[in-house]
């Protein structure tokens, strides 16, 4: 086969991506139709997520599990934030923070629990509390102390939204296929974290203090409604990649902040206070660590 065949068949196989993109968007006659495949197209996209590969116990050579911070107020996070208003733009363009909480409400997203070890589960009625805040203004008061009915405008509820969130908290295994030969890495759960919805508009408080993890997704249970939801390619807007993928792909910038240890998996700000610097170091030692273990496989 020579290189001509090559790039023909490349081309033809990345010829259905691009079309995927905003389906039906060049043939449409009404803006409705905009997205709308045919039965025949949906069996021909067989469009899924790629399959984890089955990995024995006696496979894993050495693992290493470790905690990891996404900011998202850096640049290459920013896919993930936005967009943080959905009045002027298309359905299919939402947040990652609005996807999650979208399956949660309707019943699609299960697998929810308090922390990252996903021992205690959790549903959307038991999130309220950790999702909206209720509270009563001082006019209010005065009327349930004169024995009369609250007004509804004395009444303050405060909902996070997707521009409340702060960073994403990810768990995931590094561990090394001997098998394959080679360092793998395995996403295991994901958490949005916020201010406290209570304390969200307090400026008294200090912002690190405040903030919480809402809920932890079993990200494989996870994994088909990340990958119905497009994340927007500022490089080509006619071939976006899904959540998924940008996940499993680790197109994210991330920095550890905890580690399984002896010390009962005790974070990184526990031995190092009060030192963003140091804790910084701290976090590219571990992630050094990681990858020296691959290279020393290969040392005799």
């Amino acid at each position: 086969m020579n290189w001509k065949n090559v790039l023909l068949i490349g081309a033809v196989t990345l010829l259905p991506a691009s079309m995927m993109a905003q389906a039906n968007i060049l043939n449409a006659k009404l803006p409705e139709e905009i997205g709308v495949k045919t039965e025949a197209q949906k069996a021909l996209d067989n469009d899924a997520p790629l399959d984890y590969g089955y990995v024995d116990d006696r496979d894993i050579l050495w693992s290493k599990t470790v905690w990891e911070t996404i900011d998202l107020d850096e640049r290459v996070n920013f896919p993930m934030y936005y967009p943080t208003d959905t009045i002027d733009i298309g359905s299919d363009r939402r947040s990652l923070f609005d996807v999650l909480l979208k399956n949660l409400k309707n019943g699609n997203l299960q697998d929810v629990y308090v922390d990252s070890y996903f021992t205690e589960k959790r549903v959307f009625s038991d999130l309220a509390a950790t999702l909206k805040a209720v509270d009563t203004a001082d006019y209010g008061y005065e009327q349930i102390n004169a024995g009369e009915e609250i007004s509804p405008e004395f009444v303050i509820e405060r909902e996070l939204s997707a521009a409340d969130i702060e960073e994403y908290r990810i768990k995931g295994m590094w561990y090394f296929d001997k098998r394959q030969g080679e360092l793998k890495y395995r996403l295991l759960g994901i958490a949005p974290v916020a201010p406290d919805v209570n304390f969200i508009d307090d400026e008294s408080m200090d912002p690190a203090d405040s903030k919480v993890e809402l809920f932890w997704v079993w990200y494989p249970a996870a994994r088909q409604i990340l990958h119905d939801a497009k994340v927007f390619n500022q490089r080509n807007s006619a071939q976006p990649i899904t959540f998924d993928m940008l996940l499993n792909a680790r197109r994210f910038n991330g920095v550890i902040y905890r580690e399984d240890n002896v010390h009962g998996d005790r974070k990184v700000k526990d031995y190092i206070s009060d030192n963003a610097l140091f804790q910084l170091l701290e976090a590219k030692r571990i992630k050094e660590v990681i990858r020296d273990r691959e290279q020393d496989m290969w040392a005799y």
